[in-house]
């Protein structure tokens, strides 16, 4: 197998997201009334460099969609090929995130890792589907790095371009099952602790998922030490493709909203290959899946929002966006007292 090695993560700015917060402390409101707004401004700061931060001019969701094997064991209320028809409405424009992104003025890509079909965008594609990972790896060892090298490029090709907030959707019938696999392992966590609802399963398909879980779970923790083999075996190309994306976005000194299930995934393994690369996410939302809420606990973020979303798709990520493009302003645009012409508050 050919080797991929990350480079080194860059921290954000410390002092700039100092500044961001000394600043707060001069706009005319009482000093920490906005709460958590305040932390998601200086966390922008911190990662812009400056303060007050840039309104964001280019924000960009990377939906990587692809097919696994694990689907035709029934653990989605999805049949198997349902992942290119969805492809192809979302292509169209009759998708939510096309919907999501017009509200939050963001752009949105897709593109096909593993579809079982043909698509307009198979640009990375990298195989027809993914292997059954209860009995069989999800990819080859020369796929996984393939997959890998496709996030990266698409990574730097988004900030190339002038992207300046990036988020990683997902869209494929039964991406659940190797996400929460991923995370269980990860984790520690026994299957039943992470077996979800899904696409809307009933009480038979959730047993199935969760026999699913067991038996990939036990042969991913035969490779829990090497994150790229993990990612072979238990995973599946646009994971892994999604796991080299947010480790890139993280090297380029580029933030990440992060969304549902399977961009928690691979963010957990993309912290295992590029140390430090969690300081450039935002956990756009806790969705709800029980495994979504482990990988978050486990890589130290906090949600901006809980909706009980669990559609993936970079549902979550844009539905914050606009909280985050508010706290960014909040920095921008109110004014000091100073400038304001007011009377502070007396400090304590």
């Amino acid at each position: 197998m050919s080797q991929l090695e990350f480079a080194a993560v860059p921290q954000p700015d410390e002092p700039a997201r100092a500044e961001a917060l000394r600043r707060h402390a001069t706009l005319i409101k009482p000093v920490g009334s906005l709460g958590r707004l305040e932390e998601l401004g200086a966390w922008v700061a911190a990662c812009q460099g400056t303060c007050p931060p840039r309104p964001f001019a280019r924000p960009r969701v990377v939906v990587f969609a692809g097919d696994h094997g694990i689907a035709a064991k029934g653990v989605s209320a999805y049949p198997p090929e349902a992942t290119a028809q969805l492809v192809r409405a979302l292509l169209d424009g009759g998708g939510v995130p096309g919907t999501l992104a017009a509200v939050a003025g963001a752009g949105l890509r897709v593109a096909d890792l593993a579809v079982n079909g043909e698509t307009p965008v198979a640009e990375f594609k990298v195989r027809q589907g993914s292997g059954s990972i209860d009995v069989e790896d999800a990819l080859t060892g020369d796929e996984v790095i393939a997959a890998l090298r496709a996030g990266i490029a698409l990574a730097d090709a988004e900030i190339d371009a002038g992207a300046d907030l990036l988020a990683a959707g997902d869209l494929g019938v039964g991406v659940g099952t190797p996400s929460s696999v991923l995370i269980a392992a990860l984790t520690g966590s026994e299957p039943v602790a992470v077996v979800g609802r899904g696409s809307g399963i009933d009480d038979t398909a959730w047993m199935r998922k969760a026999a699913a879980i067991r038996d990939a779970l036990r042969r991913a923790r035969a490779v829990l030490a090497d994150p790229v083999a993990l990612l072979r075996t238990a995973g599946g190309a646009d994971l892994a493709a999604m796991t080299g994306f947010l480790a890139q976005a993280a090297i380029r000194r580029t933030p990440v909203l992060l969304d549902g299930l399977a961009a928690a995934a691979a963010a957990l393994v993309a912290e295992e290959l590029a140390p430090g690369a969690r300081s450039w996410w935002l956990a756009a939302h806790r969705c709800a899946e029980p495994a979504h809420r482990l990988a978050l606990e486990h890589l130290g973020l906090e949600p901006v929002l809980d909706l009980h979303i669990r559609l993936g798709q970079g549902a979550g990520a844009l539905t914050a966006l606009p909280v985050l493009t508010m706290a960014v302003r909040l920095l921008t645009d109110v004014a000091t007292y100073e400038e304001a012409g007011v009377t502070p508050p007396v400090q304590p």
